[in-house]
């Protein structure tokens, strides 16, 4: 029998223990719950079905295309709640999820996500769908900038690879990769800073001469090849090696073959990787004689001055592996064991992911964000900004560069149709019926390859100029200030920042209160709550979904007007300080392809002093329904007029934004005090997080109490939200808790009570999130309580198979002893073995069209109507009957009969189980 969505076993998440106060922020999932969609006749919507038996039962979607291997995690939601993570089937179009990892979410409402975007559902192209607006033009071109680190340098290249033996990581069954590509300078003295770069989550294998076959297995089959992935930076490289940079980009095929059962998408794999490379750079810069050819031609890398460049989860691999150099990993959980002997001075992150959600605060980073990314389509990377602010001290610049008409592949030439060596193609899939306004090939806003490569290469020299030469003359192109690089023309690149030289700011995730406008959540199921209606059509980076359905403390605030002159006012809970700074910046959205939305901007001080500080006029960027364009701009008013007005600016109590466009919309996502400048980067002692997973088996009778492993390591004392998932309703119940070294304060019991039902298993989990002084490493974990009873068997008696017409068939399904959870067995109407069989008009038109969806007419064998029947029988319960009901007539006819045959959802029959047949007579 197939398992229905039901859990018995019990947890109890006492979070009132984490910080020994009351008061628990709620976060309920939708209690209602929607109908499926067009069923098939298995029940569920098309393309899904659930195989298998007992607790090898798995939830099975098939795309009717193959779903190209990407960074994107594809997931599976149901009822408004994540199911699991699937594992990809080698034909690249199937993906399984084990039923006891969905917990008891009922299987309704069906849909297949991936980086924001849908994979199960065409898009809309009814005349009554929605269709995206016409597309403003790409924005105008900034000034240049006085410096353009996309011109080539002085020096000549030379180019080579190593190979190394294959390094265990833990949690993979196959060895991984040591291979490379080393660009370096020649003709150069003295050592030279080190640029590392990981490519993201791609294909592993192809068969040459295929131009179809691309595969994710590792390693490879016999008659294929590994996918160069890591030879698509050699544009990039040969720019950093000619001005001095030895450069080299490093091959993880055999992470992205493995990580599908990773709980991090392999982050901490990735991070191993990455160092277990820098181990050897720093090895060989010891002891040169040891290096391998590729390297020994290059000058000598100077690992204090180290550079890391990933490409979506290669993104977040070095984020982890810069966390994991400065608080080392718990050993269990880490791939390198050996002392640091390196300094990450900054990162940078291409289209990355960030399923955590802990960017590293004090490390600098730019995260280039493509307007067309049709992989991490929502553009999650913009956490790795904001998700910066106000954990740590806020010295390191964190930089978001949106690159207009950017797709997520082709900033890596070997993912690029025309330039891979293996098959390649374009992310942004293309609607021939309905192309997109902003991305589709050749419209005005889209960049060719070429174009974005070149763009994508001149802003990692920039970030390697600023962040590891020191030069602030490149700043103005990643901080906000409105600056470009003529290398990067013609591609429209906009940026704004924290940190840096950022003094003290109006944070609406803080205490902070608004009048006039409407203090919104990024993350919230209910649209009277959220920041963007869901029906806005596109999607803000700022409001990139996590794990829950409805997040704490990231807030935003939103204003609308229908005409000029109305403040919107934000005051913190206590005074701050501008003290110091020479402009405001402010961080503001407006919806995309809109123009000219004007804003006055004004502070007022603790003793009640106001002035006006300027006019600012805010533009949207081009977007489409498909685009996540809901992107802030920064702008700046300079602090002369609260200066000339006598304002006390280390006591500024307030600000106002006044709208002066006749209406509109506007989202402050926070405002700070600015001044121009790089300062040098400390980073901060800090406690680091690691939520474990234990499994246990749940017993037989009694209650066992167990913890959620949490590790706290590190330095100092830090603070933490901790949400505790019930896997019963999906319900987040979350606390902010104080964490330090070696303490408990992370204390989460889940009670587990034993008994002999059959049941699911269990997983009663928790995610931890920094919000100050601490860091998180593996960010989600728990305790699994494992079902230890056997499956009930099921008999069938018959009630009542012989029946006049106009009377109802029964019969009665009996299992061995009652289940903990609801249980259902699929029935197929099959063609009858002998005589004459009933026809659509031989029973209820009103069942018929419930359990088939189909009319009686035409009329046709019972068997030809695609005619399943689910009966469930409720947990607890041992009995169900099981009916069919006929209408009579007025046609004398042979008995006719029905033949039900118990399957599972692949349509064969379970040979344990007995046909339910019937027989139909007419009436005397």
């Amino acid at each position: 029998m197939i398992r229905a969505r039901r859990i018995g076993v019990t947890a109890v998440a006492a979070l009132a223990a984490l910080a020994g106060a009351p008061g628990l922020a709620h976060a309920q999932h939708p209690s209602e719950t929607l109908p499926l969609a067009t069923t098939t006749d298995s029940g569920l919507p098309p393309g899904w079905r659930v195989t298998g038996e007992g607790p090898a039962r798995e939830l099975v979607w098939r795309s009717r295309k193959a779903v190209p291997m990407g960074d994107a995690r594809v997931e599976f939601h149901a009822a408004n709640r994540l199911l699991g993570v699937p594992k990809p089937a080698k034909d690249g179009r199937t993906f399984r999820l084990a039923l006891d990892d969905a917990g008891d979410t009922p299987l309704k409402d069906l849909r297949v996500l991936a980086g924001g975007n849908r994979l199960d559902a065409p898009a809309d192209n009814s005349p009554d769908g929605k269709r995206s607006s016409p597309a403003a033009q790409p924005p105008a071109q900034a000034p240049a900038n006085t410096v353009d680190p996309g011109k080539p340098g002085a020096y000549r290249t030379v180019t080579g690879e190593y190979r190394l033996d294959p390094v265990k990581l833990p949690g993979f069954a196959a060895p991984v990769e040591m291979q490379a590509v080393v660009v370096a300078p020649t003709g150069v003295t003295g050592k030279r800073p080190l640029a590392l770069f990981l490519h993201g989550r791609h294909s592993t294998c192809y068969k040459p001469g295929d131009d179809e076959y691309a595969t994710g297995e590792w390693p490879c089959p016999t008659g294929t090849k590994s996918i160069p992935s890591h030879k698509g930076y050699l544009q990039d490289q040969k720019l950093l090696a000619s001005q001095g940079y030895v450069t080299v980009s490093i091959s993880a095929n055999g992470i992205n073959g493995q990580d599908f059962a990773a709980e991090d998408g392999g982050a901490q794999a990735r991070s191993s990787l990455v160092r277990q490379h820098l181990a050897r750079w720093a090895g060989w810069a010891s002891h040169p004689a040891t290096a391998p050819a590729a390297v020994a031609k290059a000058p000598k890398a100077d690992l204090s001055r180290v550079l890391l460049v990933g490409h979506s989860r290669g993104g977040e691999g070095v984020n982890r592996a810069a966390m994991d150099s400065l608080y080392p990993a718990p050993a269990a959980q880490d791939g390198y064991k050996g002392p640091v002997r390196w300094k990450i001075r900054g990162t940078v992150l291409i289209g990355p992911t960030i399923f955590g959600h802990n960017p590293v605060a004090d490390v600098p980073s730019a995260t280039i964000l493509p307007g067309c990314d049709g992989d991490v389509s929502d553009l999650q990377g913009e956490v790795y900004v904001d998700g910066t602010r106000g954990v740590s001290r806020g010295t390191a610049l964190h930089s978001a560069v949106y690159m207009v008409g950017a797709n997520h592949n082709f900033f890596n030439s070997e993912w690029t149709p025309g330039r891979a060596e293996a098959p390649a193609w374009d992310d942004f899939w293309e609607d021939e019926e309905q192309r997109d306004p902003v991305c589709s090939t050749g419209t005005a806003t889209r960049l060719t390859a070429d174009q974005q490569h070149t763009a994508g290469a001149t802003y990692i020299a920039a970030a390697a100029r600023l962040f590891v030469g020191g030069d602030d003359r490149v700043r103005p192109l990643l901080d906000g200030t409105g600056r470009r690089a003529p290398s990067a023309d013609p591609a429209r690149v906009l940026t704004h920042a924290v940190g840096a030289r950022r003094g003290a700011g109006f944070l609406p995730d803080g205490p902070v209160t608004v009048t006039g406008a409407r203090l919104c959540s990024a993350i919230d199921p209910d649209p009277a709550v959220a920041c963007l209606d869901p029906e806005a059509g596109g999607s803000s980076p700022h409001f990139a979904w996590w794990q829950t359905e409805r997040e704490t403390g990231r807030r935003a605030v939103a204003l609308k007007w229908s005409a000029p002159g109305t403040a919107a006012g934000v005051r913190p809970a206590a005074p701050l300080s501008l003290s110091g700074s020479k402009e405001l910046a402010l961080r503001v959205f407006v919806p995309p392809n809109t123009t000219g939305t004007q804003l006055d901007v004004s502070v007022a001080d603790a003793s009640g002093r106001r002035a006006t500080l300027g006019r600012v006029q805010v533009d949207g960027l081009p977007g489409s329904d498909r685009t996540a364009s809901y992107w802030a701009r920064e702008v700046r008013v300079p602090l002369t007029a609260a200066i000339r007005a006598g304002l006390d600016l280390k006591h500024v109590k307030s600000l106002e934004l006044t709208p002066r466009s006749g209406s509109g919309q506007a989202w402050l996502v926070d405002a700070f005090g600015w001044a121009p400048g790089t300062p040098a980067v400390k980073a901060v002692a800090l406690p680091r997080v690691d939520v474990g997973r234990v499994t246990v088996k749940e017993g037989d009778s009694g209650t066992r109490t167990y913890r959620v492993p949490v590790t706290v390591s590190g330095k100092g004392a830090g603070q933490v939200r901790v949400y505790v998932l019930d896997p019963d309703t999906g319900r987040a119940t979350d606390r902010l808790v104080t964490v330090r070294p070696g303490g408990d304060a992370v204390d989460v019991p889940v009670v587990v009570k034993g008994d002999t039902r059959f049941a699911y298993d269990v997983q009663h989990d928790i995610l931890v999130k920094a919000v100050r002084n601490a860091v998180v490493g593996s960010y989600r974990g728990g305790v699994t309580a494992e079902n230890d009873d056997p499956e009930p068997t099921i008999t069938v008696t018959p009630v009542a198979d012989r029946v006049t017409e106009g009377q109802t068939l029964t019969w009665r399904l009996s299992l061995s002893e009652a289940a903990g959870v609801d249980l259902w067995q699929p029935l197929l109407v099959k063609p009858v073995t002998e005589g004459a069989e009933l026809s659509t008009k031989d029973v209820d038109p009103q069942w018929l069209l419930d359990h088939a969806g189909v009319e009686a007419d035409p009329e046709r064998p019972l068997s030809q109507a695609d005619l399943w029947l689910w009966p469930e029988i409720p947990a607890g319960a041992t009995t169900l009957d099981v009916t069919v009901p006929t209408v009579g007539d007025q046609v004398a006819e042979p008995a006719e009969s029905v033949r039900l045959e118990p399957t599972d959802l692949e349509g064969e029959p379970l040979p344990t189980v007995p046909a339910l047949t019937g027989t139909v007579v007419d009436a005397p």
